[in-house]
């Protein structure tokens, strides 16, 4: 074969990897400007969704992408970690709902409750598709999405598991059937993967807050 036809074939071939490649990127990782429902809130199926996650106590990521904090259900002080034991003996794990004073979203917003997670499953309405190190959720009337990370999570002494391989979005909801496990969106690359988990209150999870 001629170097200039071998050249070509190359070129061809590189072309359809990078068209096959290209429609598992991300959208544009945006920095979040704003804080307020009105300012930044995405529209996804009736629910008004953040576009990133909580950060510090109070804020979010300054990127769509970032992981941001892992927090303790019921509870906002990222510097009150309790163990499984100690979290069993507090008062936080009676709680049947994440209360409003140790939600540490952002003014305006909130966790979200597991019917409100569900709306995200609507296959009908929402679109949902593994990008590199997340999902992505987009309404499929307007083309609006948003991108929650891979961002792992930790428990007792195992600290960051599977960052960039699984999700786990806490809700404010508890589970009916054990007091002290809770409600949580969870996620990885595996197609049929989506699902309403549970697990155990003390676990530190992401957080996507919606609007008030």
């Amino acid at each position: 074969m001629r170097k200039e036809n071998l050249f070509l074939v190359v070129a061809f071939l590189a072309t359809i990897f990078f068209i096959a490649c290209k429609g598992n990127e991300p959208k544009e990782d945006t920095t979040i400007i704003g804080t307020t429902p009105e300012e930044i809130g995405v529209l996804i199926n009736g629910v008004v969704w953040a576009p990133g996650n909580v950060d510090l106590m109070g804020t979010f990521v300054s990127k769509t992408h970032d992981e941001g904090k892992w927090y303790q259900w019921n509870i906002k002080d990222l510097a009150n970690y309790l163990y499984p034991t100690e979290y069993n003996a507090s008062a936080y794990a009676a709680d049947t709902v994440w209360l409003p004073e140790n939600d540490p979203s952002p003014e305006g917003w909130r966790i979200p409750t597991i019917d409100e997670f569900k709306t995200l499953f609507d296959t009908e309405k929402v679109k949902n598709e593994w990008v590199l190190n997340g999902r992505r959720f987009t309404d499929i009337s307007t083309g609006k999405s948003i991108f929650l990370p891979a961002a792992g999570y930790s428990y007792y002494t195992s600290y960051f598991n599977n960052v960039g391989g699984v999700g786990k979005y806490w809700s404010r909801n508890k589970f009916e059937d054990i007091s002290n496990f809770a409600y949580n969106l969870c996620f990885d690359e595996n197609e049929h993967s989506l699902r309403l988990a549970n697990n155990h209150k003390s676990y530190s999870m992401s957080i996507r807050p919606v609007a008030k």
